[in-house]
């Protein structure tokens, strides 16, 4: 799953007319580099959520033939926040876990590596701390994530995530980290540290740095 609902305000102008996913970054729509590589790992079937201007992303992507997928979209008629659009969606996303990649990143990550361990509801992957966000998120112990170190790293947005982390879930608004902190505290969350590049495509700043960071399309 990919989320693409977010506003992107912090993107404007740009994101006045267009969705945030459809930004070209590198000569390319920043969903569409996301696509090429989950495919390029063995990775289908994709389910997109959309809000904001989320017919525009229907038009540009439609099934997904011309990219080597076959795309479900899910409509969303607010945005739900992260778990509540995956939760939205879990009736396109079946019975077992799956990759989850927000769609306002840029990065090399080889999406083909995840694996949820036995025993665990959710496998975060964890960058180190950006410029934009020092404190972090998580901590990362022996393969582990936890919410008590010290230190901690940055979720990277990527991730695998079984369904049955939303038991119990009901319909609405909600983020996704409140039912990773349950799970964790349960010692149920695995995770990983990125081995690659990785910008949080979020301001116009960072869309500079990751052209920067990435040079030519790829």
């Amino acid at each position: 799953m990919i989320l693409a609902a977010g506003k992107g305000e912090r993107m404007r102008p740009l994101t006045l007319t267009l969705p945030k996913p459809l930004i070209e970054v590198n000569g390319q729509p920043l969903i569409e580099h996301h696509i090429r590589a989950l495919a390029s790992a063995g990775i289908t079937e994709l389910v997109i959520n959309h809000a904001w201007l989320g017919a525009q992303l229907e038009a540009a992507l439609g099934d997904g033939s011309r990219l080597g997928v076959v795309i479900r979209f899910s409509a969303e008629g607010e945005p739900l926040e992260t778990g509540g659009g995956i939760f939205q969606a879990l009736p396109l996303l079946g019975s077992a876990p799956f990759v989850l990649v927000n769609g306002d990143i840029r990065t090399d990550f080889d999406f083909g590596t995840l694996a949820l361990p036995a025993g665990c509801l959710a496998h975060l992957v964890l960058v180190d701390n950006p410029v934009h966000h020092p404190s972090g998120d998580f901590g990362l112990v022996d393969g582990r994530i936890t919410l008590e170190a010290p230190e901690k790293l940055t979720y990277s947005g990527i991730a695998v995530l079984h369904p049955q982390l939303f038991a119990g879930c009901t319909a609405g608004a909600f983020k996704l980290v409140d039912v990773l902190r349950p799970a964790i505290a349960a010692g149920q969350v695995s995770g990983q540290r990125l081995d690659g590049r990785w910008v949080d495509v979020g301001t116009l700043e960072r869309l500079a740095e990751a052209e920067r960071l990435f040079g030519t399309a790829s």
